[in-house]
C-alpha cells in the first residue's frame, strides 16, 4: 500500500512514521501541507509534532491546510487515516473525531514508556492486534488529556469507539483512560502514543506499535 505522512511547518515525527510505514511491509509517500495532492495514496498518517507551533490550539491551524481538505474528503469515502499526537489534535479539529485534547493535568511535558490495552481491533489500523491485548508504546505530549461530554463518552464506549486505553497510572488525565478513538466507520483513528517511535528492538520501547502499520494490508485484503 501507499502511504502518505503529512508534513506541516513544526511536524517532528513524520521521518520515523515514514520508516515504520516501511517496517510495516508499505511504501512511504512523502505529503506536503501546503498541496491539494495526496499523489494517489491509499492511506494518511498525520504524524507527531508541534505543527505551526501549536498556536491557538494544537492542531487548530493546521486543520485549516490545502491537504487537509483532501484528507477530510478522502476519509469521507472511507479512505484509512491515523493522526498520531499532534495528528490527533487535527483529526480533532477538522471534526474527523470528537472531543479534544488539552492540557496535561500536571500542567508538565511528559515522555515515558507508556502500557496501553488494546480495546478494539475493529478498525483498519489495529487488526493486527488482539481484543484487550496489553502493550507498551511511546508516550510523549504535553497536551494529550482527551475530555469530551458526558454523552460524547459513552456514545464511544458503547459503538466500541475507544481504541486503546491507558493501563496503570494515567499519565495526563485523559477521561476514562481513553488514549485512542475511532470515528464510527474504524477508517479514522487517532492515538496520543507514539507506535512509530515503538517499531525496532534496538530503539525505543520494543516493536509492540508496529501492528498499527502492519495492520493497514490486513485491512485492505479484507
Amino acid at each position: 500500500m501507499k502511504v502518505g505522512v503529512v508534513t506541516f511547518p513544526g511536524s517532528l515525527d513524520d521521518v520515523d512514521a515514514q520508516r515504520a510505514v516501511r517496517l510495516g511491509g508499505n511504501e512511504a509517500v512523502a505529503l506536503w501541507h501546503g498541496d491539494h495532492d495526496l499523489k494517489g495514496v491509499d492511506a494518511v498518517v498525520l504524524p507527531g509534532g508541534f505543527s505551526y507551533g501549536d498556536y491557538l490550539r494544537c492542531g487548530a491551524i493546521s486543520r485549516f491546510s490545502p491537504v487537509m481538505t483532501e484528507v477530510i474528503e478522502a476519509a469521507g469515502r472511507g479512505m484509512p487515516v491515523l493522526g498520531i499526537c499532534n495528528g490527533f489534535q487535527v483529526l480533532c479539529e477538522s471534526h474527523l473525531l470528537p472531543g479534544a485534547l488539552i492540557r496535561n493535568q500536571r500542567q508538565k511535558f511528559l515522555c515515558l514508556d507508556q502500557p496501553l490495552r488494546i480495546e478494539s481491533n475493529r478498525t483498519a489500523w489495529t487488526s493486527a492486534y488482539d481484543e484487550g491485548q496489553e502493550v507498551v508504546i511511546a508516550l510523549k505530549n504535553g497536551e494529550g488529556a482527551f475530555v469530551a461530554d458526558e454523552e460524547t463518552l459513552d456514545r464511544l464506549e458503547g459503538e466500541g469507539q475507544v481504541v486503546a486505553r491507558y493501563l496503570g497510572e494515567n499519565p495526563n488525565g485523559s477521561l476514562r483512560d481513553i488514549a485512542g478513538i475511532s470515528n464510527e466507520r474504524g477508517n479514522v483513528v487517532g492515538l496520543m502514543p507514539h507506535p512509530e517511535h515503538s517499531v525496532e528492538d534496538l530503539t525505543g520501547t520494543g516493536t509492540d506499535g508496529l501492528g498499527f502499520f502492519t495492520s493497514l494490508a490486513a485491512a485492505v485484503l479484507a
